[in-house]
C-alpha cells in the first residue's frame, strides 16, 4: 500500500483501477473532468480509455463492453446525463453482466453548469441504485463497492460526487498492485441483449421486485452510519455530511444519520435509526430527495415523527450547502448558539468580484467582434452555445442572445430564421461541441432548406473544461496519434457548399469573410480557426504609443483584461498581453504598437 494525494476526482480514478476497471469512456465536462485525466496518468495501457464525441456515445461504448463481462466506468456532469438518458433508460431495462458505473458529477451552486439538477432523482427515475459519497476518501472506497453492487443486481449504477467533493484533495490509501478484471466474453443471447417491448414489461416487473431487496441490501452497507443518541437527529447525505459533521462533532445529544445509498431507500436502517427521534431534520442540497423518502416512511409506517428540511423552509431550496449554512441551519433547529467558533467575523471583508471574461489574447474575442463589425446596424440574431465562447455574451461585446444546451446554438438560429425571416441568424459552436452535438443541427439546416450562418470557433482544444483532445486534435486517451477528423470536409460532405476558413485575429479579412457569407442564401460555415491563447503561448506584448489620445475605444470595443488605465491613461498589462494585435485594429490613431518581444 502506498499514500497518494490526490484531488476527489483522482481518488474515484484511482478506486476504479482498484476495482479492475477494464473499459473507461466519457465526455469531459466540470466537474468530473479530471477522474479520465488521472486514469490515463496512471494506465500502463492495459485499461482502454476514451474521450467519446459525447456521452450518449460514452455510455453505449460502456454499455457493450459491461455485456461482455468487462468492468466500465463512464463519466459526465449532470448535464451530461441528460444527453446519455436515452440509452440509459433502456440499459437500466436490459441489464448488465460485468459492473458498469456511471459517475455523474452534481454542480450544486451552479458553479460551472446550466442546471441544478439533482442525479439521486435520475436514479430514481431510471430505478437503478445511486451512492452519494461525502469525502474523497469515501469516494475512493465506495466506487469499489459500487462495482459489486452492479455485478451483484445486473444493473447499471450511478455514482454522484458534486463539486466539493470532487475539488477536494485528501491523502487515500492505494494498493500499489492493481490489474484489470479478467472477464468471460460476450455470449450470444437475443433474448438478453435485445430489447422488445416483451422483454421490457418482464424487466420492469423484475426491476420493481429487485429495487427493495437492493433497499434490504443497503440498510446494512457500511457507509450508511449512525453517531450520537438524542430526540433530534440530522439526516445528511454526500458533501453535506461532512459540513454538519464539522457542527455537530462535539454534540452527542444529536442523532446524526448519513445516507449514502439514497436509492434504493435503505428503509430498515433508515427505521432503526428514527427509534427514539421526535424531530428530523434533513440536511442536503437540491433536491429535498432524503426529507422526501422519510416523509414516505413516516407516513407508511405511521411514525410520530416531524420532519424539517427543504419544504419546511428550514433549509435553502436552491444553490450549494457550505460549513456556514450549516452553522446557520443546524444551530437553528437545535437552539444553539450560532457562533460556536468564538470568532467574530461580522468585519470580515466581503470577496472581491471575479467575473467570467474571456482571456486576454483569446480568439474568440476576435471573432465575434468580426461579427459584431460585419453586422453593424444590421438586424442580426446570435446564438451561442456552452463553452468558452459564452461568455461572449458579457459587455462589451454582447454578442449571445441565447444559449441553451451544447448544440443547440446551430438549431435555434433556424429557429430565428423561420420567425425572422429578414435579419440574419448566427449560430456559434466550438469545434469539440461541433463533434459533440453540432452536427446533427447542420444537417437540419440543410434538410429543412434554412438561412444561417455557422460560425465554429476552431481554437483546437475542449479549452473550457481543461482541454482535452477531440476528434479534430489528431491524438486520443491511449496516447495515439491519429488522423484529424477535418470540420471542413464534414460539413462539406454534409452539403453545405459555402465554407470559409479564416484567421480571427487577421481583422479585416474576418469581417470581410462575415459579410460574404451573410449576403448569401442558404446555410454558410466560417470557421474561425485561431488556437487557444493557453495550449500556444506567446512572448509577444502589444504596448501604446505618444500618438494615444486616451478615447479608451480599444477598451470599450472589446473588453480585453489586458486592456486598463492607469492613473487615468490607457496602458496594457503585460502580465497578461499576449500580443494578438486586435487591439490595434480598433484605435482611431494608430497608437498601439505592433506586437515587440518581451
Amino acid at each position: 500500500m502506498k499514500k497518494e494525494y490526490v484531488m476527489g476526482n483522482g481518488a474515484i480514478a484511482l478506486g476504479a483501477m482498484a476495482a479492475g476497471v477494464n473499459v473507461v469512456a466519457g465526455y469531459p465536462g466540470t466537474p468530473s473532468s479530471e477522474i479520465i485525466e488521472t486514469l490515463a496518468k496512471y494506465n500502463n495501457g492495459d485499461i482502454h480509455l476514451e474521450w467519446s464525441i459525447n456521452e450518449k456515445s460514452a455510455m453505449e461504448v460502456a454499455a457493450s463492453a459491461a455485456y461482455t463481462g468487462a468492468r466500465t466506468l463512464v463519466t459526465m456532469k449532470q448535464v451530461g446525463l441528460n444527453v446519455a438518458s436515452d440509452p440509459l433508460m433502456s440499459l437500466a431495462y436490459v441489464g448488465v453482466k460485468g459492473g458498469m458505473v456511471i459517475v455523474s458529477a452534481d454542480d450544486p451552486g451552479p458553479i460551472s453548469s446550466q442546471t441544478e439538477q439533482d442525479t439521486r432523482l435520475f436514479a430514481s427515475f431510471c430505478k437503478i441504485p445511486v451512492f452519494d459519497p461525502s469525502s474523497p476518501e469515501e469516494a475512493y472506497e465506495m466506487i469499489q463497492d459500487a462495482f459489486e453492487y452492479s455485478e451483484k443486481y445486473k444493473t447499471p449504477v450511478l455514482f454522484r460526487p458534486t463539486t466539493r467533493v470532487c475539488h477536494a484533495y485528501a491523502s487515500i490509501e492505494v494498493d500499489e498492485k492493481v490489474q484489470v478484471k479478467q472477464f468471460e466474453g460476450f455470449v450470444k443471447d437475443s433474448k438478453k441483449w435485445v430489447i422488445f417491448p416483451r422483454l421490457s414489461f418482464a424487466n420492469h416487473a423484475m426491476i420493481e421486485q429487485r429495487n427493495p431487496e437492493i433497499g434490504k441490501d443497503f440498510s446494512s452497507y457500511q457507509y450508511n452510519q449512525v453517531s450520537g443518541t438524542g430526540k433530534k437527529a440530522v439526516f445528511a447525505s454526500g458533501i453535506s455530511y461532512s459540513y454538519a459533521m464539522e457542527y455537530l462533532k462535539d454534540f452527542s445529544d444529536v442523532k446524526v444519520v448519513k445516507i449514502s445509498t439514497p436509492f434504493p431507500f435503505p428503509e430498515d436502517f433508515v427505521l432503526k435509526a428514527l427509534g427514539g427521534v421526535d424531530d428530523v431534520l434533513c440536511f442536503e442540497e437540491l433536491h429535498p430527495f432524503i426529507e422526501e423518502e422519510l416523509l414516505k416512511l413516516v407516513g407508511k409506517h405511521h411514525l410520530n415523527v416531524k420532519v424539517f428540511g427543504k419544504h419546511t423552509g428550514n433549509v435553502a431550496q436552491s444553490g450549494e450547502n457550505s460549513s456556514e449554512s450549516a452553522v446557520e441551519v443546524l444551530s437553528t433547529f437545535l437552539n444553539k448558539d450560532k457562533n460556536f467558533t468564538g470568532i467574530d467575523l461580522s468585519d470580515m471583508p466581503s470577496l472581491p468580484m471575479r467575473p467570467p471574461v474571456l482571456c486576454a489574447g483569446c480568439p474568440h474575442r476576435a471573432s465575434f467582434y468580426a461579427v459584431k463589425q460585419a453586422m453593424k446596424g444590421q438586424e442580426a440574431y446570435f446564438c451561442g452555445d456552452i463553452g468558452c465562447y459564452t461568455l461572449g455574451n458579457a459587455m462589451p461585446l454582447d454578442m449571445v442572445d441565447t444559449c441553451l444546451c451544447m448544440g443547440a446554438g446551430i438549431t435555434m438560429a433556424q429557429g430565428f430564421h423561420w420567425t425572422h425571416p429578414t435579419g440574419t441568424s448566427f449560430a456559434f459552436v466550438g469545434d469539440s461541441t461541433f463533434f459533440a452535438s453540432g452536427m446533427t443541427g447542420v444537417v437540419n439546416a440543410l434538410y429543412n432548406e434554412a438561412d444561417m450562418v455557422l460560425c465554429v470557433l476552431d481554437n483546437s482544444t475542449t479549452a473550457m473544461t481543461g482541454h482535452q483532445p477531440h476528434p479534430g486534435t489528431g491524438r486520443n486517451m491511449m496516447g495515439d496519434v491519429v488522423d484529424k477528423v477535418s470540420i471542413q470536409e464534414v460539413l462539406s460532405g454534409m452539403g453545405v457548399k459555402k465554407i470559409e476558413t479564416v484567421d480571427p485575429l487577421d481583422h479585416e479579412k474576418a469581417v470581410a469573410v462575415v459579410k460574404e457569407c451573410a449576403a448569401e442564401k442558404g446555410v454558410k460555415a466560417i470557421i474561425f480557426k485561431s488556437p487557444c491563447i493557453a495550449i500556444v503561448k506567446s512572448d509577444k506584448k502589444m504596448a501604446v504609443n505618444e500618438k494615444c489620445i486616451n478615447c479608451k475605444k480599444c477598451i470599450r470595443e472589446i473588453g480585453c483584461p489586458a486592456l486598463i488605465t492607469v492613473d487615468g491613461q490607457v496602458t496594457i498589462d503585460k502580465n497578461l498581453c499576449t500580443g494578438c494585435g486586435l487591439c490595434s485594429h480598433i484605435c482611431p490613431v494608430g497608437a498601439i504598437g505592433g506586437a515587440c518581444n518581451e
